[in-house]
Parts: structure tokens; sequence; C-alpha cells
């Protein structure tokens, strides 16, 4: 809104999507987002913030008076992604081996009701 363009510095926009390519459906949807977002700018309610410091700064400067910095907050750190990753994943090892195990469950089913299957434990020999 700020740079102001001569008639040579703009040019036509040329777009190499035919008709046949564009997605019926995207076009609805950005249809749909478009509408939601429109409505009426009145420019008198538009404040532009670093505009008005900028003023206030020359002002100041201008009438010979010290200048204020204003303290301004730390960025946050920028993390790597992967050593976050890394990180979470061997907490979340470390809380599993401080849950306790849970026992195997008993063997429910009734042992009279079972039939006699040779193969697994002791051999077992007929007489």
């Amino acid at each position: 809104m700020i740079t102001l363009r001569t008639a040579d510095e703009v040019r036509r926009v040329e777009s190499n999507v035919s008709k046949a390519e564009v997605d019926p459906e995207a076009v609805a949807i950005a249809r749909i987002i478009i509408e939601r977002r429109a409505g009426h700018f009145d420019p008198a309610t538009f404040r532009d913030r670093y505009q008005d410091a900028l003023r206030e700064l020359t002002e100041t400067m201008m009438r010979g008076l010290p200048v204020r910095v204003k303290s301004v907050a730390a960025p946050n750190p920028v993390r790597d992604l992967m050593t976050v990753l890394k990180r979470s994943l061997a907490q979340e090892s470390r809380e599993a081996d401080r849950k306790p195990k849970r026992k195997a469950a008993a063997d429910r089913r009734q042992r009279n009701l079972l039939l006699p299957v040779s193969g697994k434990g002791k051999s077992r020999t007929r007489p």
C-alpha cells in the first residue's frame, strides 16, 4: 500500500493455467473463502503503527530530544525439530521404564475340560 509503481514498472500477469486444468471444487472453496473475507474497508479506521512510530522518532530527533529506546522482548530461540523429537522419544522411553509392567494374565481355562495334547512340555510315555 505504500510502494507506488510507475506505469512502465507494472506488467500484465501471464497465467499458464488453462480453464481445463482448474479443479472446480478448489474454485468453489476459494470463492467461499473470498466471500467470507470480503467486506467494507474504511481507510479512516486503519492505523499504520510503523509509520506512526517512525514519524514520532523523526519528530523527537528534529527537536533534539533524547531518543527513548523501547525494550523489545527477546525472541524465542529457534529449535531444531529433530533434536526436540529425539528428546521427546527419550523421555517417553524413560517413562515407560518407570511404569510397573503388568503381570501376564493367569490361565483361566477350566483345566478339567482341556484335552490332553502331547507335544509341548514334558514328554509323556504311555504304559
